[in-house]
C-alpha cells in the first residue's frame, strides 16, 4: 500500500513512523526546503513536548473528545517518544529533551522515520488532491502521483512562515467536510489601558481572569498589550468572542499571594515601614514602574505617604492592584499565534480521523478541530492523531 502524508510536521512524522513500522510505502511530501519548522520554535526552542497533567479540560474541541483523550492513547504518546530515544528533563510538570534543544526532537523524528524506509520530499508544494477510481491523486506544480491514501497534516492557519497556509481546510471544504471557525489561539492580547507605554518590559507574578477562567502565572507587559503563558490560555476563548464584539476585558491580580484584603495588608505594613512613600512602601512586591503607571492613570501622587492618601485613592489603588479591568481590543493574530482554535470538524471524520466522504483521506495535527492549553499538549495532539490513524490504516 503506497501513502502520502502531506506535510512535515510532527503530526506527519507520527503518522509515517507508525505507517512504516507496518511496511507500509509511505512518502512525506513537504512544502518547505526542509521537514519540522515550526517544531524547532516550539518552546522558545527548548521544545517542550508533553506534561504531566493529562486532563480533558485541557484540551478543546466543538466534539466530544472524551474518546480521543484517554489515559491509552496518552500512554501512547509517551512510548513513541520513549521508543524514538528521546530522554526527558521535567520542570513543573513540563517535559523537555534533556539536551533541551528542538533540534534533537527533530533529529529524533527524522532519522527514526528514515531508518524505516519513510520517503521525505521537499520543495514539493501539494495544489490538488483528487480522488480517481478508489485511489487519490496528489497534484503538485510540476507532477502528480496516484497514492491507495492520504493523509492531511498540513497544520492551521497559524505561524504562516512556517508554511501553513489553510490548505487541508480548503481540501476539507472540496470534500464536503466543515470546518469549524477558525481562530488564533495561544497568542498574545492587544489591550488599550492607556499604560502601555509605561508597563512595557515589565514581568510579574499574577491572577488574570476572564469570565470564569483564571490562570496564575508570569504575565508579560509589552508595548501593544499583554503575553505570558497565562495570557495565552485564555486568549482561546477572547479570540473566538472578538469575532462577534469589538471590545473584551480580562481582570488583573497584581497580588495573587495577598489572600486577605489588601487595603488591611497596606495598613499593616505601613504600621511596620512608617513614613514611607507609597513607591516604597510597595517596592518589595509591585515594580516601580508598574506602580508609576497605574498611579499616573489614577492621579495620584506617588510621593505621599499611605496615611497621605485619601479614602478614595487608597480603595482605587488596591482595586487596580488586585482587580485590574483591562480592555482587549485584539490579537496579535496568526502570525503570532501558536496554533488555532477551530478546523476540521471531528463530527464528519470517522473514528479513524477519515473523511466520512472518502475513507481514503485522513486528517491529523493542527487542521482538525481540537486544540489544547500551552504546556506540551498541542505537541501532544499531533502525535496522538498521527499514531491514531497509523495505527487505523491496513
Amino acid at each position: 500500500m503506497n501513502i502520502a502524508i502531506i506535510g512535515g510536521g510532527p503530526a506527519g512524522f507520527a503518522a509515517a513512523i507508525t505507517l512504516a513500522r507496518k511496511k507500509y510505502n509511505v512518502t512525506i511530501l513537504e512544502k518547505n526546503s526542509s521537514v519540522l519548522k515550526k517544531l524547532l520554535l516550539t518552546g522558545n526552542g527548548k521544545c517542550n513536548y508533553f506534561n504531566n497533567v493529562q486532563r480533558v479540560d485541557k484540551y478543546h474541541s466543538s466534539s466530544d473528545i472524551k474518546n480521543i483523550i484517554t489515559k491509552e492513547n496518552i500512554d501512547k504518546v509517551n512510548n513513541f517518544w520513549n521508543e524514538l530515544g528521546i530522554i526527558p528533563i521535567v520542570k513543573n510538570g513540563y517535559f523537555y529533551p534533556f539536551s533541551e534543544s528542538s533540534s534533537s526532537m527533530k533529529s529524533a523524528l527524522v532519522n527514526m522515520a528514515l531508518s524505516l524506509g519513510v520517503n521525505i520530499v521537499v520543495d514539493r508544494e501539494i495544489i490538488g488532491i483528487d480522488e480517481i477510481n478508489g485511489k487519490v491523486k496528489v497534484t503538485a506544480k510540476s507532477v502528480s502521483e496516484i497514492y491507495d491514501k492520504v493523509i492531511i497534516a498540513t497544520g492551521s492557519l497559524a505561524y504562516p512562515k512556517t508554511g501553513s497556509t489553510g490548505f487541508g481546510y480548503e481540501v476539507a471544504k472540496r470534500y464536503g467536510i466543515n470546518v469549524v471557525d477558525v481562530n488564533p489561539s495561544l497568542v498574545q492580547l492587544i489591550t488599550d489601558t492607556g499604560m502601555e507605554s509605561k508597563w512595557k518590559g515589565i514581568r510579574s507574578h499574577v491572577k488574570v481572569k476572564y469570565k470564569n477562567h483564571i490562570e496564575e502565572g508570569e504575565i508579560q507587559l509589552t508595548d501593544y498589550g499583554v503575553s505570558g503563558i497565562c495570557v495565552f490560555n485564555i486568549s482561546r476563548d477572547i479570540s473566538i468572542n472578538l469575532r462577534n464584539s469589538k471590545i473584551e476585558t480580562i481582570e488583573i491580580n497584581f497580588v495573587p499571594w495577598v489572600l486577605s484584603d489588601l487595603k488591611e495588608f497596606l495598613d499593616e505594613r505601613n504600621k511596620l515601614l512608617t513614613n514611607r512613600d507609597i513607591t516604597e512602601l510597595c517596592d518589595a512586591f509591585i515594580n516601580y514602574k508598574l506602580l508609576f503607571a497605574i498611579c499616573s492613570k489614577l492621579k495620584i501622587d506617588t510621593n505621599k505617604t499611605w496615611d497621605g492618601l485619601s479614602g478614595d485613592e487608597k480603595n482605587k489603588l488596591c482595586n487596580n492592584l488586585t482587580n485590574m479591568q483591562v480592555r482587549v481590543v485584539g490579537t496579535k493574530g496568526y502570525d503570532f499565534a501558536q496554533v488555532c482554535s477551530g478546523g476540521i470538524d471531528l463530527h464528519d471524520l470517522d473514528s479513524n480521523l477519515a473523511s466520512k466522504n472518502n475513507p481514503n483521506l485522513y486528517f491529523v495535527g493542527e487542521v482538525l478541530d481540537l486544540d489544547g492549553d500551552c504546556g506540551g499538549y498541542n505537541l501532544t495532539i499531533a502525535i496522538l492523531s498521527g499514531i491514531l490513524v497509523g495505527d487505523a490504516i491496513c
